[in-house]
């Protein structure tokens, strides 16, 4: 059913409302779907999608639906980091990683990489290092094939029959029909797995951490250099990741609300 027709709002408060609907939805919207959702008059949409696409807000994707683009994603990313509830999320990382004994961190899907979002190092002389910052792409980590498992079939077949699939360690999946059956049994169980697929000698897992809608909006990871953990050493600290995983889920819950 169409949204009525409201007072004219300002053209800030507009453009708000459009860069919000369109960082919320679930799947690219058009022009024509802002227009009917928020009920402004389809000129009107079209003349602010114009300036926020100038602005490096907004983007098209190959099919002319509209999703965020860079500018966008560096404020996200900002105000998740500088949130007020910082410190906790800092807590929560330095106590998992203690306990398991391994670098355990957040990934934020971007694309097609996973941006190392928060992490906190082990101590370990021999370790991965891999800074803040830092892209990865997510058919070879536990985070990235973790978020691909999130997604609807259909979008996930035709992502990965487009990914370059390249071959970036030893036991990189790349082929297409070989990946998606693995990607398979990782949403039966929620758990993403790097079996020295990203770099030699390293493994690493990944749990979700969900949103109030119950949807993928992080990946809680940890990884380790064989030589001092097995992939199965590694999984035995399943548990301790899932908990912190519902602590920083609820951090979220609470940070998007206030």
């Amino acid at each position: 059913m169409a949204v009525q027709r409201r007072e004219k709002g300002s053209a800030i408060g507009r453009a708000l409302e459009i860069i919000e609907s369109v960082s919320r939805a679930e799947r690219p919207l058009s022009p024509a779907d802002l227009a009917l959702q928020l009920g402004i008059p389809k000129p009107s949409v079209h003349r602010i999608l114009q300036q926020l696409e100038s602005e490096g807000y907004l983007q098209t994707n190959m099919r002319g639906l509209l999703v965020p683009a860079d500018r966008l994603h560096n404020i996200a990313l900002g105000v998740l980091y500088a949130s007020r509830f910082k410190a906790l999320r800092q807590a929560i990382l330095k106590r998992l990683t203690a306990e398991v004994g391994e670098t355990c961190g957040i990934a934020i899907p971007d694309g097609t990489e996973m941006i190392y979002y928060d992490r906190v190092q082990t101590n370990w002389p021999l370790q991965v290092h891999l800074p803040i910052g830092s892209r990865t792409p997510i058919w070879c980590t536990a985070s990235g094939k973790l978020y691909l498992s999130s997604l609807e079939n259909d979008r996930r077949h035709r992502l990965i029959h487009n990914l370059p699939l390249e071959k970036r360690a030893r036991n990189t999946l790349t082929a297409p029909d070989e990946l998606e059956s693995a990607l398979l049994a990782i949403a039966e169980t929620e758990q993403g797995l790097d079996n020295e697929e990203f770099i030699d000698g390293m493994v690493a897992f990944a749990v979700p951490i969900k949103d109030k809608e119950g949807r993928l909006f992080a990946c809680l990871f940890a990884h380790a250099p064989i030589l001092r953990k097995s992939l199965d050493e590694l999984l035995e600290y399943e548990p301790l990741l899932r908990q912190a995983a519902l602590e920083l889920g609820e951090l979220i819950v609470d940070d998007q609300s206030n």
